[in-house]
């Protein structure tokens, strides 16, 4: 048996031109125009998403001249600080600087004995027992000097006691602790590079 489709009548001849037109354009959907939409709809929702990221970049890239504003400002915000709060102790200075506020005053330093460093969160403690001779005024004089002394320093346990060899000049003996800070390198708990 031979199918011709001329020998079929007109509607029929229609209708098979209709059903192989619709298989043929079911089959050009399922297989390449409906994954070509989802492909397109993902790129756009990637383009949205890039296109976010581009804006919230420019809108950061706007404001970069205020960010490089505030970070000289906190560095030299830092650089006077450390003057205060120095990155790590230095014993010869310190000394050298106490016993030039020593001498300011009149004092005459008897004794410098460094105690244990005490190590806290983000600095170290480090206390040092001084026992001074002179006047009481003197004295005075030298814990008014220590309080503007560019350098963070508490002086706690004072002790004061009058000297019974002193001269005219040197009336009591006083011992006091000095406590001077430093910055830690890197604090405690940190892990380097964090």
């Amino acid at each position: 048996m031979e199918l011709s489709l001329n020998k079929l009548p007109w509607y029929a001849q229609v209708g098979a031109f209709v059903a192989i037109s619709l298989v043929g354009l079911a089959a050009f959907y399922f297989y390449y125009a409906g994954p070509q939409q989802e492909a397109m709809a993902t790129q756009r929702t990637d383009l949205d998403r890039m296109r976010g990221d581009i804006n919230r970049g420019l809108a950061i890239a706007r404001q970069l001249p205020e960010f490089e504003a505030q970070v000289t400002d906190l560095e030299g915000r830092l650089d006077s600080l450390r003057a205060v709060l120095p990155e790590q102790q230095d014993v010869g200075d310190f000394l050298r600087r106490v016993q030039t506020l020593a001498t300011q005053s009149d004092l005459t330093i008897r004794a410098f004995t460094p105690q244990p460093i005490v190590t806290q969160a983000m600095h170290i403690e480090w206390p040092i027992s001084l026992q001074l001779g002179g006047t009481y005024h003197n004295l005075g004089e030298f814990f008014d000097r220590i309080s503007k002394f560019s350098r963070i320093i508490n002086v706690s346990n004072v002790n004061i006691r009058a000297n019974e060899e002193g001269g005219a000049g040197n009336t009591i003996a006083a011992e006091c602790t000095a406590t001077t800070f430093a910055l830690l390198e890197t604090p405690a708990g940190a892990a380097p590079g964090a």
